[in-house]
């Protein structure tokens, strides 16, 4: 049985291929389809599920799509991509017991400054630049403590992995975006394959916005592929600053 009304399953759609498309570019699709799913009815946790389940079709098909363009070897990325699975899947585990509340608090703060870094930081383009880290430190680091965020809420992850790739790891701006899909994708899958037991994902509609995710995230990708960072550095400021102006009329 479908869990929504069919005009809020269409509704749901709209924003899931939207949210797609976004993802694909610049991250933080999650942070769209998040709350259009609690005005939609989803208890909080339940919305967290779901958008697990619709998400992981975006990243999977951005991912296969930046791979297929020769923008990123999905072999290579495996071991991270299981560290990023099985991280977000205690990250899951842990979500009742962390102080979830402060983590909303700082999610604004952590967008605005995504926006700002992108908006007004010089001679970010698709050219790869002098990483500041080694790929194990890389992997020590930043894809453990994004991965573990996404287990525990999610929305943001993909343009934290980004930010990351760019300012540590030393990656033009598609670079970075491609090699964020593919841990995207495993961290989504870590946190989802843990509330599928724990939760009560609305299975239907997540499956069904998971379609509208494909078409989305393929339009996305194939638009950066061809733009490069002309669309993705001001899409990721755009959607950074209004997601980060979003929570923060929430919290009033």
């Amino acid at each position: 049985m479908i869990e929504v009304a069919p005009d809020i399953l269409a509704l749901l759609l709209l924003v899931a291929f939207f949210a797609g498309a976004v993802d694909a570019i610049a991250g933080g699709g999650g942070l769209i389809v998040l709350p259009v799913l609690v005005l939609a009815g989803a208890p909080p946790v339940v919305a967290i599920a779901t958008n697990k389940v619709q998400a992981v079709f975006g990243a999977g098909t951005a991912a296969l799509t930046y791979a297929r363009g020769g923008h990123v070897n999905l072999r290579r990325q495996a071991p991270l991509a299981l560290l990023a699975f099985v991280v977000a899947g205690g990250g899951a585990l842990f979500t009742a017991s962390l102080p979830t509340e402060l983590i909303r608090l700082a999610l604004p703060v952590l967008l605005v400054g995504v926006a700002l870094f992108f908006a007004f930081k010089p001679g970010l383009d698709d050219m790869d630049r002098t990483a500041r880290l080694t790929p194990l430190a890389v992997a020590l680091t930043l894809v453990p403590a994004v991965a573990f965020y996404d287990g525990v809420i999610g929305p943001g992850a993909g343009a934290f992995y980004m930010i990351g790739f760019v300012t540590l790891a030393g990656y033009g701006v598609l670079k970075a975006t491609a090699h964020t899909k593919f841990l995207n994708f495993s961290s989504n899958l870590g946190g989802l394959a843990v509330y599928a037991l724990v939760a009560s994902p609305w299975w239907i509609t997540g499956l069904a916005m998971g379609l509208a995710q494909i078409a989305g995230a393929w339009v996305g990708s194939r638009l950066a592929m061809r733009v490069g960072s002309r669309l993705i550095k001001p899409l990721l400021v755009i959607s950074a600053s209004a997601l980060a102006a979003k929570l923060l009329w929430d919290m009033i």
